[in-house]
């Protein structure tokens, strides 16, 4: 495949059985492909935005970051499974393949809470998988750096109400 376009796979999701929250994103960028984690990229906010909630510092060691998110109940993971994409925008993905939530769900029937990062995650995944009675979903300001029409500390006061499932 074209590297200006190539196929890029998602993360297994991160969770346990207690989780309640779940945050998606769209498909992880070029640079958390190239660390092997979730919002890997320095100038990503999703790691400050999460540790900002509760007054602290994001750990630099990404177990403990994920340890973190995992001990107050947040799975983490991403709408799309597979597609193809140049750079790291949403706006350049192609080919988008949705993840089995069906499965998923069964598998994690206490997720009740279902934050979207960005509106586009919350676009494929209300076209392809569909919304249903039985969860509450919420968007929030992408954290990523693109999003420069809010200030960091506008998105951390919008991503309080992640506080009100936890």
């Amino acid at each position: 495949m074209d590297k200006n376009n190539s196929l890029k796979i998602a993360f297994p999701p991160i969770i346990h059985q207690d989780c309640t929250v779940l945050l998606l994103g769209t498909m992880p960028g070029e640079r958390s492909l190239q660390l092997g984690q979730y919002y890997g990229h320095a100038g990503n906010h999703f790691w400050k935005l999460i540790y900002g909630l509760f007054n602290l510092q994001p750990s630099l060691e990404y177990t403990e970051r994920t340890s973190f998110l995992l001990g107050h109940g947040i799975a983490l993971w991403d709408v799309l499974e597979s597609c193809t994409c140049v750079g790291s925008l949403d706006s350049q993905i192609r080919n988008a393949t949705v993840n089995d939530f069906a499965r998923f769900y069964l598998a994690y029937p206490n997720l009740k809470h279902i934050f979207f990062d960005s509106k586009k995650a919350e676009e494929f995944y209300r076209k392809q998988v569909g919304f249903s009675a039985d969860k509450s979903y919420h968007l929030l300001p992408s954290p990523s750096r693109a999003n420069a029409g809010k200030t960091f500390e506008q998105k951390l006061e919008a991503w309080q109400e992640l506080l009100l499932y936890i």
